[in-house]
């Protein structure tokens, strides 16, 4: 990939935001390495890989990446039998436990049966060091001290030092604390000198406590002596402190024997958690973005949904969606040079070396992205004074390049091609640079200002021309991309906008040529009919959602009524058989009964006793309970006609006839859903009134669907407004307790709009900001009384 695009499209300031993600000098190495891929297979892996630690992230919230150090240099040095530091070994032992953690934390979300071949496969070539990690913990803390515990020499020469210590010390706070002292000596107190331990004392008493003259004040009006009586003690001590740095050394050479032993894992362990690092970090970075994973083919084709510039904040950026190589290979991007045409190009091209980076890119889920093996722009102002070169000039020249090399497997984008010349030589000079990669098959993306061009899109196959819309009431870019749409001059409307007389603008108008004016009348109408045509696929999406969402209800209330009528059938045959059951061993019992009856007495039974006996036996039938039969006045046979409403005793719904199918049965619209059902299934409420329309208010009671929120994203202040007053009348009468207004975050103005209304509505009895599942801040939730 050429240097040159990947600074002109800034790549280099999407690697620094990533490096905020690393958590180590490794993971920082990798992400300065980073560059695109042109293989397509290691492009799928690199995007899998990252896709797997996204996963992880959204599972576990982050990875434990703490405590790795870059400690290579410490290993080899190790490997060539160098001495290391306490505070090496301690980097060494950190290192270790941070792989031993990753890879228990990889194996325990494998356990929970997740999927992650990529990652899993990492963290099998960790191998622990617990022998080793052990012995370094147990000899060194974590500040880089050598412990006692690291062998039974060193406990016992640090028991030595302290109790020499504590000898010189007594001796000496003796000589403090004497009576003469506070005469003699600068200050009572026991100080260090050239590692031995000595006391202040003036100048003209210094020979009095004899000994050794280790250093003088500034002055010289103080001494600082090593008295006689503790010379021999502090000679032990030194003695003592040299035996213990003998110790500590032998100790670190062990240890540093044992790194170099197992050099060979601990590199390869380094190396794995660089690994997990760089993609932990891609995977943070993703998060920080919303980014997806894009479909990756190889078929030169695009599809970014919703894209966003990754270097502009998010809640300014405006999102675009872009297609690119199918039903045409060439966009030509005209209209003034205001109005974010080169942040469109960038954001295609950063999208294109993100993703073959294997980061995940700022869109939607669902789009599409192909690796391309070349990547060339020429974008913003190339002006060289070193060179003597003009801003054309240095253009032509990064062009004469990009020519020289584009093939169809490549992306070209041109910012403003053929600028900085004469007008007519610069536009014909653009369509001759198009019509050259054009034939070469590469996929290409261009911006221009040159009226000439709005017809390229028109005379060439898979050309497509776009404009960035621009709003002539704010005087502003809007900055989204119309695609099929040729920008426009809007040079006289702004200038009336800003108060230019409108005799001088009409004059203007006389200059230009018939032609332009009807192109330029034509593109107005063109934009104008391609918002009309967006508005109503919008409105025709959203009546489509809910016409999907109220057939699914339907549905499910259908499917419930069914499962409730056979758990009710299911339990009165089992009332029934319980019954019957009991019936029959009531029978058998009273059955019994007699045969004892004439056996005992051996004479016929009495008949009271039968008597008795039958009534038994009648009682044990068993009482079946009918459903009591409404008693129904006889009615007179329903006449159905054509548009008559009705409601469908089968469902409790109201609907209207649209059609008689047979002699007994009519088409019946209910809601959404069209059905035949029969005359007896049906009760006639009313007839269409053949009377003169007049226009009438609608009133809309429980039966009509209302839904338990309302979207405004996207819509104007004024219409938002509007469309709340409407639906909070509309769920007053649907006689909900409770609805949800959405309208996002973005700069806060909508929102701030929509509470202030509903603070004074007369039927609002609060409202609340929604919870994190309901939305958070960009939905407010209205409690109406």
């Amino acid at each position: 990939m050429l240097e040159r695009t990947l600074r002109v499209l800034e790549y280099d300031k999407v690697k620094e935001q990533l490096f905020e993600h690393t958590s180590s000098s490794l993971g920082r190495e990798k992400v300065r390495k980073l560059q695109p891929s042109i293989d397509f297979e290691e492009v799928v892996h690199l995007q899998e890989t990252t896709d797997e630690a996204v996963t992880v992230i959204r599972l576990k919230g982050n990875a434990p990446m703490g405590g790795a150090f870059d400690i290579r240099m410490h290993v080899k040095r190790a490997q060539i039998g160098g001495v290391l530091s306490p505070q090496e070994l301690v980097d060494i032992s950190s290192t270790m436990y941070a792989s031993r953690q990753m890879k228990r934390f990889i194996e325990s979300m494998v356990e929970d049966e997740h999927e992650l071949p990529i990652l899993e496969g990492f963290a099998g070539r960790i191998e622990p060091l617990n022998h080793l990690e052990r012995n370094i913990n147990s000899c060194i803390g974590d500040g880089g001290e050598v412990l006692d515990s690291a062998s039974e020499k060193l406990r016992s020469i640090r028991q030595q030092i302290r109790g020499a210590e504590s000898r010189i010390r007594e001796k000496l706070e003796n000589l403090t604390r004497s009576s003469n002292a506070s005469k003699m000596l600068s200050d009572a107190i026991v100080t260090i000198r050239n590692e031995r331990y000595v006391i202040p004392v003036k100048q003209e008493y210094r020979h009095v406590y004899g000994g050794i003259v280790h250093d003088q004040s500034a002055s010289g009006q103080t001494l600082f002596i090593e008295p006689q009586s503790v010379v021999d003690l502090n000679n032990q001590l030194q003695e003592a402190k040299v035996k213990e740095k003998q110790e500590i050394e032998r100790i670190l050479i062990e240890l540093s024997a044992a790194v170099a032993t197992e050099a060979d894992i601990i590199l390869e362990n380094v190396e794995v958690l660089a690994e997990f690092d760089f993609i932990f970090a891609k995977a943070l970075y993703a998060k920080r973005l919303k980014a997806s994973k894009p479909k990756l083919n190889n078929n030169r084709y695009m599809k970014l949904l919703k894209a966003r510039h990754p270097l502009i904040a998010q809640d300014i950026v405006v999102p675009n969606d872009i297609e690119l190589g199918e039903d045409f290979t060439t966009i030509v991007i005209t209209g003034p040079n205001t109005g974010g045409k080169t942040v469109t190009l960038k954001t295609i091209g950063l999208c294109v070396l993100m993703a073959q980076s294997g980061l995940q890119i700022p869109v939607l889920d669902g789009s599409e992205i192909c690796v391309f093996k070349q990547v060339f722009a020429d974008i913003g102002d190339e002006q060289s004074i070193e060179q003597s070169l003009s801003t054309f000039s240095s253009h032509m020249v990064n062009i004469v390049d990009i020519l020289e090399q584009a093939d169809f497997e490549s992306l070209v984008m041109f910012d403003e091609l053929g600028a900085g010349t004469d007008p007519q030589e610069g536009a014909a000079l653009a369509i001759s640079i198009l019509d050259e990669v054009y034939h070469r098959g590469a996929r290409v993306v261009a911006t221009t200002h040159y009226p000439e061009l709005k017809a390229y899109g028109y005379n060439r196959e898979k050309v497509i021309n776009a404009s960035v819309e621009f709003d002539v009431n704010t005087l502003s870019p809007t900055y989204r991309l119309l695609i099929g749409v040729p920008g426009r001059s809007n040079a006289f409307e702004i200038s009336k906008r800003l108060g230019l007389s409108e005799r001088v603008i009409d004059r203007a108008r006389s200059h230009t040529s018939s032609e332009a004016n009807k192109v330029e009348n034509m593109i107005a109408k063109l934009e104008e009919s391609k918002k009309n045509a967006e508005r109503e696929w919008k409105e025709a999406e959203e009546l489509r959602k809910e016409s999907e969402k109220l057939h699914k209800e339907l549905q499910r209330q259908i499917l419930e009524f069914n499962e409730q009528r056979d758990k009710m059938f299911e339990e009165a045959e089992r009332k029934a058989e319980e019954k019957v059951e009991q019936s029959k061993k009531e029978a058998e019992s009273i059955i019994r009964e007699l045969r004892h009856l004439r056996k005992e007495q051996l004479v016929n039974v009495k008949e009271h006793e039968l008597i008795e006996a039958k009534s038994r036996l009648e009682g044990a039938v068993p009482k079946l309970v009918e459903k009591k039969k409404a008693v129904t006045e006889a009615k007179p046979k329903q006449t159905f006609r054509l548009g008559d409403e009705v409601k469908v005793l089968t469902f409790g719904q109201k609907g209207q006839l649209l059609e008689k199918v047979t002699d007994t049965e009519w088409q019946v619209q209910i809601g959404i859903l069209k059905m035949k059902v029969k005359e007896k299934d049906m009760e006639y409420i009313s007839s269409p009134k053949q009377t003169e329309k007049k226009a009438l208010a609608t009133v809309k009671g429980k039966d009509y669907h209302v839904s338990l929120e309302l979207d405004l994203r996207g819509e104007r202040y004024e219409d938002a407004l509007h469309r709340v007053e409407k639906y909070i009348d509309d769920a007053l009468l649907a006689s909900y307790p409770r609805i949800s207004i959405i309208h996002g975050k973005g700069t806060g103005a909508l929102r701030q709009g929509v509470q202030e209304y509903l603070k004074k509505h007369r039927a609002v009895k609060s409202f609340r900001y929604g919870d994190i599942g309901e939305g958070g801040l960009g939905v407010t939730v209205v409690e109406l009384k």
